[in-house]
């Protein structure tokens, strides 16, 4: 125990030195939580990509998109012509996707992320496919070799073979794609271009695709109107990319979404030479996120953890001058580090049970602990309660924070003003002068009051 004599009592400023470098010594505990936490999602980030190795990564879908090749002629400085394979590349006047996502929680270990099944009705048409190719001379184009494209981020994502319909006669994709344009990755159909026609027919094209995927699925929008249709039966979805939905629909059942989306939105064109325009900008889509992310709230916690550990030392120091109580530097460095365990109780029960249980238990427990270890020094059952009371509305108002995003800035603020103005009332009722004048006359009380 500290006894306060005149020979071992430090000055009142001094001590308040010692407190508040103390305060600031712990923000290294603090600090080095704060990295375990990062440690741990970063973990939990390789378990995702784990777990997507082996199933299917995130999803981009983009296309469908007719490439038909064309030769070009080039005479070098030597007069020598030779010529190149390059394409045309024509984009749907009408896109239509309808689909369902049926998710799934795969876990490694004690870490979670979602993987999804979806099934993806496209339909579609382009029109004026020849009248698309008419700057390039007619005898330069190869209409038999015109293909269409789909890209798709991870092909290992495919389920069962996909079968188009163009123009009512069927074909099977192949595997890849047939230039590098547009699409990295992808699948691929020989097409049929009629060059007998005027120009004008419409050819409908229709395919399913059942493709596997983890936490995102996106959408290209190459139709000159786009339209996409989702339904799922996850309940919380995060809609993000360049486009978000026209309609949606969040119940307990899950979630129906639908984008419209014109070529007058993107910056793009419909029909282009090679590799002049790029579609991925414009992509947009689901992203299947899990309802809690306990990391980020832990994450968010401990920027706190200043406030907290100022505002109890700031209370023990109080209670030493107004009930003549002595705590020794140890025993606030002991406060401190209960203090700084709370954030690991927090961080590893949180990885087993909901985020908010996990904030209860690790409060209580620390809070508890505190207010015991208080009776023990200041010999007061009334000052350790009015400890514990504190300690309670602080966590308490810890806790709401966290739990707001678009108010959080405003009543954090306005409650660290309240708590300001609570300890400039209670400050000012204490004779610092007078203080440090019986400190240095009244040895006995001192004594007394320490014991």
């Amino acid at each position: 125990m500290f006894y306060m004599n005149e020979q071992r009592k430090p000055n009142i400023g001094i001590k308040g030195l010692i407190v508040a470098g103390l305060t600031l010594a712990l923000l290294i505990p603090t600090f080095l939580i704060n990295n375990l936490v990062r440690e741990r999602e970063t973990r939990q980030g390789e378990a995702f990509k784990e777990i997507s190795s082996k199933w299917a990564e995130t999803q981009t879908i983009a296309g469908p998109l007719v490439s038909v090749p064309y030769i070009e002629y080039f005479k070098d400085t030597s007069g020598t012509v030779k010529k190149f394979r390059k394409f045309i590349h024509i984009l749907p006047d009408q896109l239509n996707i309808d689909g369902n996502i049926s998710p799934e929680k795969r876990s490694r270990g004690i870490f979670e992320t979602v993987v999804y099944k979806s099934s993806l009705t496209f339909k579609g048409s382009f029109s004026n496919l020849l009248h698309a190719t008419a700057e390039i001379p007619r005898e330069n184009i190869l209409f038999d070799q015109a293909f269409i494209s789909v890209g798709i981020t991870d092909l290992r994502g495919i389920e069962e073979n996909v079968q188009l319909k163009w123009n009512g006669a069927p074909y099977l994709f192949n595997s890849g794609v047939e230039t590098t344009d547009i699409l990295e990755i992808g699948i691929n159909s020989p097409v049929k271009i009629n060059t007998s026609d005027t120009g004008n027919d419409v050819v409908d094209f229709s395919f399913n695709l059942n493709l596997n995927g983890s936490q995102f699925l996106y959408f290209t929008p190459v139709g000159k109107e786009t339209n996409v249709n989702i339904n799922s039966n996850w309940k919380t979805p995060s809609f993000s990319g360049s486009f978000l939905p026209d309609k949606r629909t969040i119940t307990e059942s899950g979630f129906k979404a639908n984008w419209k989306v014109l070529h007058l939105n993107r910056n793009y064109p419909q029909t282009w030479l090679n590799s002049a325009y790029s579609v991925n900008s414009s992509s947009f889509g689901i992203n299947l996120i899990l309802p809690i992310d306990n990391y980020t709230k832990a994450d968010r916690s401990i920027k706190y953890a200043i406030l907290i550990i100022g505002l109890t030392f700031l209370i023990f120091f109080f209670l030493e001058l107004i009930n003549n109580k002595s705590v020794h530097p140890l025993q606030y460095i002991l406060i401190g580090f209960a203090l700084c365990i709370f954030y690991i109780l927090l961080l590893s029960i949180s990885e087993h049970l909901n985020y908010n249980i996990s904030y209860l238990i690790a409060s209580i427990m620390t809070i508890g602990l505190i207010a015991w270890y208080s009776i023990s020094i200041l010999k007061d059952k009334k000052l350790a309660a009015l400890i514990a009371g504190n300690l309670i509305i602080l966590y308490g108002f810890i806790f709401c924070l966290i739990q707001l995003e678009d108010f959080a800035l405003l009543m954090g603020s306005i409650g660290l003003f309240i708590i300001l103005a609570l300890v400039m009332f209670f400050s000012k009722k204490i004779d610092w002068a007078g203080f440090s004048n019986r400190q240095n006359t009244n040895t006995n009380d001192l004594k007394k009051g320490a014991d």
